[in-house]
């Protein structure tokens, strides 16, 4: 699933977004760029309104491949705006192919999988592995009362969101519960969260496919996050990569700033066509 804002005869902006989310997250960001960009924004498999994966086998790997899929859709080379692991999948698509992309600008983004690097399978590991996955079967996702009872659980997480963005977000992140006993659940296949899907890229990979990327990178991080202790660390790995802080804004920068954002957005792409 992906939706689409603007002329398609403009230059594209392809909006990513993270883990447990969804594309309708970016709704402000579009209807501001649309004037000047086509904007494309997807739904990662097992998110929004992409289908899940039987069996949920979510590998980084196949979420780079649909990436690249998307990106054949479209002009290239392209602009894009990511946010956390989006930006993972970004880096990896980028480096990968490199001439697809125009620039890109990477908001709370990472270039590997958070912590040590994978561990050696094991007969111990894969043990763990599969009593997580078997716990994980018998696990019933929360519902919610009402699109507003799941806002107030959004709000929860991220105190800076005000009502209406917080209502906007439940309202396309969540589906009505079939069946007698009603309610809401966000659209997100549990099998597609972090420590359940495969992420299994280690740290001298990531910094690798960071490397071979050759548009403009910026990385956004907001003052508030605990990505602002390593951002000089990510960004040298980008051989044309930039870094700034966004005051008042912690990890979710383009719902705290979102007019910051828009506005160093812009910059950053003329910049890359200058």
């Amino acid at each position: 699933s992906y939706w689409t804002w603007g002329d398609p005869s403009n230059q594209p902006v392809l909006l990513q977004h993270g883990g447990r989310d969804h594309a309708r997250s970016w709704d402000p960001i579009a209807e501001a760029l649309c004037g000047d960009y086509y904007v494309v924004a997807p739904d990662l498999r097992g998110h929004g309104d992409s289908q899940w994966e039987l069996g949920g086998e979510y590998s980084i790997r196949q979420h780079v491949v649909d990436f690249l899929a998307l990106t054949e859709l479209v002009q290239q080379p392209l602009n894009v705006i990511a946010h956390s692991y989006g930006g993972l999948i970004t880096s990896l698509a980028a480096g990968s192919y490199p001439e697809r992309f125009r620039a890109i600008v990477s908001i709370e983004g990472r270039v590997s999988r958070p912590g040590p690097d994978p561990e050696p399978l094991t007969p111990e590991r894969m043990r763990r592995a599969v009593e997580r996955r078997r716990d994980l079967e018998q696990r019933t996702p929360r519902a919610y009362a009402s699109v507003e009872e799941a806002a107030t659980r959004m709000q929860e997480t991220n105190p800076r969101l005000s009502d209406a963005v917080a209502e906007r977000l439940a309202r396309h992140g969540t589906r009505a519960v079939e069946g007698a006993e009603g309610g809401y659940r966000w659209k997100f296949d549990n099998w597609s969260r972090p420590g359940v899907r495969r992420d299994d890229i280690s740290r001298a990979e990531g910094e690798a496919f960071a490397a071979a990327v050759e548009c403009p990178v910026l990385l956004i991080v907001g003052e508030l996050s605990g990505a602002r202790e390593n951002m000089q660390e990510l960004v040298r790995h980008f051989p044309r990569g930039r870094a700034i802080v966004v005051p008042d804004a912690g990890h979710w920068v383009h719902h705290d700033q979102s007019e910051t954002v828009i506005r160093e957005a812009r910059a950053w792409f003329a910049r890359a066509g200058a």
